[in-house]
């Protein structure tokens, strides 16, 4: 009786974790999908600014706002579609992990060091 209601639990703390780990790869995406259109729309913005305005009209200087700003739409898509799945919900599983373990090895070795230098018979022969 008691090992279903863990069972059910754990099957639904699982399927939380799927269900906000797909929340937030949409929102990601979403996200990277706005970047895109202000790119675009920011972009005919520089060009109508530089030729049709003619501001700064010796020099061609919206290409280079459009480059800079392409690369940071690169490193977003990049960061969104490479790296996530490199360093994704696994990999930071992995890696919480193994900084616990270190923490736990770490307050082991203080405990043990504790014991030694203050044994738990010489604090009771003294309070006696």
């Amino acid at each position: 009786m008691f090992s279903k209601k863990k069972e059910g639990s754990q099957i639904e703390l699982e399927q939380h974790e799927l269900l906000e780990n797909a929340q937030r790869r949409i929102k990601q995406k979403k996200r990277l999908f706005s970047h895109f259109v202000i790119f675009l729309i920011g972009s005919v913005f520089l060009v109508l600014i530089n030729k049709i305005l003619k501001y700064g009209e010796g020099y061609d200087w919206s290409i280079w706002g459009m480059i800079a700003w392409a690369f940071l739409f690169a490193i977003h898509a990049f960061n969104v579609f490479i790296t996530h799945k490199f360093m994704g919900k696994e990999w930071e599983r992995k890696h919480r992990e193994q900084l616990v373990k270190k923490q736990k090895e770490r307050i082991a070795a203080l405990q043990k060091e504790i014991e030694t230098d203050f044994p738990l018979s010489q604090i009771n022969k003294k309070k006696e």
